[in-house]
């Protein structure tokens, strides 16, 4: 895939980063496009993996401050098991490039599929880690990944949009202002 003008990718992330704030069923979110777009569409290593992450921080701090605000004791930057989140969000970012090297509806449908899985086996891994839902055995695990599933629907629909509308933007950028779209680096 061509790499963009950071500026113009910049924005379409934390555009569709702060979508995050709006009111959404439980995982339809733009965090697995986001790092999927950022890995694939940023040529610097350290702002394709960096820019998802800061835009997931941002908006933790936002959500975890207001809407989780009752549940938490002061001012809260990370929820238990946040790593596992950040983790996720991160290897989708390292793994993008890998997964989109070419802009085309099959990568992108492949690649948004591959996101929303990273983000599922890390992420429910991660909570079955806590102990506090199900046991620390292997039916635990399983049984973790079972109640998951419903998650994992909302996080395949959600993945699929976001990608669509971001590598979709993008595609059309490059199409009506290549110099917007594009970069020489």
């Amino acid at each position: 895939m061509k790499k963009g003008n950071w500026i113009f990718i910049f924005t379409l992330i934390v555009i569709a980063g702060l979508s995050r704030l709006l009111p959404h069923p439980p995982n339809f979110t733009a965090l697995g496009a986001v790092a999927l777009f950022g890995g694939a569409a940023l040529s610097s290593k350290i702002l394709r993996v960096a820019l998802p992450l800061v835009v997931l921080l941002i908006t933790d701090i936002i959500i975890n401050n207001t809407v989780f605000a009752q549940f938490n004791e002061g001012f809260t930057v990370f929820y238990p098991g946040a790593i596992w989140t950040y983790v996720a969000i991160g290897s989708i970012a390292l793994l993008a490039p890998m997964i989109i090297n070419k802009l085309s509806v099959k990568q992108v449908v492949l690649g948004s599929l591959s996101a929303s899985l990273v983000f599922f086996i890390i992420s429910n891994f991660g909570d079955w880690t806590t102990g506090f839902d199900f046991p620390l055995t292997f039916a635990g695990l399983i049984g973790n990944y079972i109640a998951g599933i419903p998650y994992f629907m909302n996080s395949i629909a959600g993945d699929l949009f976001f990608s669509g509308i971001l590598f979709g933007g993008f595609y059309l950028a490059e199409l009506k202002i290549p110099k917007l779209a594009l970069s020489k680096n």
